[in-house]
């Protein structure tokens, strides 16, 4: 069944261009203005609404949720300490996770994230992917990606990043939860990545097959491109279930990528879920986002718990 833009699943068995292929763009903030505009509000006024710690508490707690421990903690790398935020269940071994956040960083918002998988049964690495040009929050809260001055200040640091430091980082990441009494290392490890860290959850589970069970991208960008490293190539190399959840805005852009998806995994035989979640705009998962979407992005946080509770059992 190919991939569908009006709610219907799709199901098989079986370089990041951060300028180029990221599609946090001109034509993005234009699209999250007239979302805004559309929903009766300005700029200014979403920026008065709050923190992004404020946001992060409208996530709903997980039903059944688990008692949690967290902490701050320091993953060394080749390329020197990654600052993380590390939550698990207070009790037992439990599948490790790594949440790759949006090209805004590590915040409020996807610790508030991370917790909440956690409390679901899982031990979970929120990263910074930015440790080697700055430690911890980068955007003041209230700020977004559409303020003036703040893509030039994340350019900057994505600036950092390379298909090569996800995959050394990765590694790293993994052998970090493989060492926590809280990890359950006969079961795989998940990812989940958003915006420019979609990609990631590919091309880890191509570098670490053996240790990648599962791999959410949401809003990702880049996951399929003419490019000779594009991430989609790599999935022969894979051992790992998908979920694809794709931002209605960016397929309308490039609709041909969840076709070259489709087709690569399946030629894998890699069981992947790709979808065009209608009426969302690039970004719509994080709660802090300017054009969070609740319902849809709670339908693709229970798609993303099922993918989990599947591969990584």
């Amino acid at each position: 069944m190919p991939p569908s833009k009006q709610g219907a699943e799709s199901r098989s068995p079986g370089h990041i261009q951060l300028l180029g292929d990221d599609m946090c763009d001109e034509l993005t903030n234009k699209d999250a203005e007239e979302y805004l505009r559309r929903s009766g509000l300005t700029r200014r006024d979403f920026n008065k609404l709050g923190s992004a710690a404020a946001f992060a508490m409208l996530l709903p707690r997980a039903a059944n949720a688990l008692d949690v421990v967290e902490d701050d903690v320091q993953v060394e790398t080749p390329d020197g300490m990654a600052d993380c935020y590390f939550v698990h269940p207070a009790e037992g071994k439990h599948a490790g996770v790594i949440v790759w956040p949006d090209i805004v960083g590590i915040r409020p918002a996807f610790r508030a994230m991370g917790k909440r998988l956690a409390e679901s049964g899982y031990a979970v690495l929120v990263v910074n992917p930015y440790y080697r040009t700055a430690r911890g929050q980068v955007v003041p809260d209230g700020k977004t990606f559409r303020d003036p001055g703040i893509r030039e200040l994340l350019m900057k640091h994505a600036g950092s990043l390379s298909p090569e430091t996800c995959v050394t980082d990765g590694r790293a990441l993994v052998e970090f939860l493989d060492r926590q009494p809280s990890v359950d290392t006969d079961r795989k490890i998940g990812t989940t990545g958003y915006c420019m860290t979609g990609s990631y959850t590919m091309r880890l589970a191509a570098a670490i097959p053996d240790r990648i069970g599962a791999g959410g991208s949401f809003h990702g960008a880049g996951l399929a491109t003419d490019e000779e490293d594009s991430p989609h190539l790599l999935a022969p190399k894979m051992k790992a279930g998908f979920l694809i959840a794709i931002a209605e805005n960016d397929d309308e852009r490039r609709p041909e990528e969840k076709v070259r998806l489709r087709e690569a995994f399946d030629a894998a035989g890699i069981e992947a879920e790709i979808e065009v979640y209608e009426g969302t705009q690039h970004g719509w998962c994080p709660p802090d986002s300017a054009v969070y979407n609740e319902a849809q992005a709670e339908r693709a946080w229970k798609r993303l718990l099922a993918l989990f509770e599947r591969e990584l059992a």
